[in-house]
């Protein structure tokens, strides 16, 4: 059951076309990645999914609502960490996560959320004070403190050394296993490969090829994903 419909989507700036007809679904339970280059249009088709943004043309359907028009609606029900997410230097831990859950109807217990992702000890650590691991573990418990059904997550490990990486890694894994729909921009090759189901390949503001990694390395006919990205996306 798709729990993401986005049909023939289109998005400019300033007479620059971000997105030229976009199409794609994301089912229910799969963790679902979008990459493509700079300027591709990846952040672009989150913002409209969550309704950050409104499309030009075409529409966006997120748990059969529109992201725009039922933001409020969505906003009990989605999650996301947005490539811009930053939090005030001088908060805490424990009063972020106890301030975000005071935003939702029906919230985890953000306490249980600090167990699960290892932040009691850090409770009372100041966010300027957190290393880039820290931060992005944070984050996603924010993302998850209104219980939600899809969590959409833009370049999360970005900046990340390769240890914190793969611990991101897993958090992200134990969200889909908990039965949260995942989204994620990336633009790293192995990154998409060790944790999507599926994923769209984005250039010019176009999906250029959709499937498993496994079915795109067969589309273009190469050895990895990293091979595939650039024969489908026209880089050499």
């Amino acid at each position: 059951m798709a729990v993401i419909e986005i049909d023939d989507l289109s998005k400019s700036y300033r007479g620059v076309q971000a997105l030229n007809g976009v199409s794609l679904r994301v089912e229910r339970g799969e963790i679902f990645g979008i990459a493509g280059p700079n300027g591709a249009g990846k952040t672009t088709i989150v913002e409209c999914a969550s309704g950050l943004r409104r499309p030009d043309g075409g529409t966006v359907r997120v748990l059969g609502l529109n992201p725009h028009d039922d933001r409020r609606a969505l906003l009990q029900r989605v999650g996301a960490q947005l490539q811009e997410a930053a939090l005030p230097d001088g908060i805490k831990v424990g009063e972020a996560l106890r301030m975000y859950a005071s935003l939702y109807d029906h919230p985890a217990d953000w306490r249980a959320l600090m167990d699960e992702w290892d932040l009691t000890g850090r409770k009372g650590a100041r966010f300027a004070s957190l290393s880039g691991g820290w931060k992005q573990r944070l984050f996603i418990a924010l993302a998850l403190v209104g219980n939600p059904e899809v969590v959409l997550l833009d370049e999360l490990t970005t900046g990340l050394d390769p240890d914190a990486r793969r611990t991101t890694w897993g958090l992200i894994r134990a969200m889909r296993d908990r039965g949260v729909t995942v989204v994620l921009v990336t633009h790293f090759m192995d990154e998409a490969e060790a944790l999507c189901d599926r994923m769209a390949i984005v250039g010019g503001g176009r999906v250029v090829a959709e499937g498993s990694p496994r079915d795109l390395i067969a589309e273009a006919r190469t050895a990895s994903l990293e091979e595939a990205y650039f024969a489908l996306t026209g880089r050499n």
